[in-house]
């Protein structure tokens, strides 16, 4: 009888020891399906640019800018992003004023992928404006810029979830300082 008693305490204690066992691996593949297993959108953001040529007629009636900008593209997800062609399009107002090829890459995981890309910015396109003298006039001259990245995230070698990446970003180029200031990108 006694040894009945032992034998059902033993199963009791191994019964508890595998509960104990299974709540804890499942709090670990709760945790590891939250944080690392979770893909969230890279951000893609104009981070600087540096002006080689900057081109303005006495009247103030048009620009014509050749420059490098540096673009950034941050995964914080825990595989590589992998990102196919794309095209960045510079507006003044609503008209373009420039474009640049993206090419074909991959962001490392949680890591931050820097790139330039060379731009023609001219006003070419635009109409008589009298807002782009008085913007040339006080050397200050607003830009906006959109893209879309579409590419995969892929984790652990297996898994791959399609993701895209839309900037959209705001900017003043500085003509007497001959840099980008006040970007601010959504």
């Amino acid at each position: 009888m006694y040894d009945k008693e032992l034998r059902r305490q033993k199963h009791k204690k191994w019964l508890l020891y595998a509960v104990a066992f299974i709540i804890f691996q499942s709090a670990i593949i709760a945790l590891f399906t939250l944080t690392i297993m979770k893909v969230r959108n890279p951000k893609f953001r104009v981070r600087s640019a540096s002006f080689d040529t900057i081109e303005i007629p006495t009247a103030n009636t048009s620009f014509n800018f050749n420059s490098n900008v540096q673009l950034g593209i941050k995964n914080t997800n825990f595989g590589p992003y992998k990102y196919d062609n794309s095209t960045i399009t510079f507006y003044y107002g609503d008209t373009e004023v420039g474009s640049a090829t993206i090419s074909k890459s991959k962001a490392q995981f949680r890591r931050t992928k820097k790139f330039n890309v060379a731009v023609s910015l001219a006003s070419t396109n635009l109409a008589a404006n009298s807002q782009l003298a008085t913007d040339i006039g006080s050397g200050i001259v607003p830009l906006s810029s959109q893209s879309k990245l579409t590419g995969k995230v892929e984790l652990m070698l297996i898994f791959k979830k399609k993701k895209s990446v839309n900037m959209n970003c705001t900017m003043e180029i500085n003509i007497s300082a001959r840099s980008l200031q006040n970007i601010v990108c959504k």
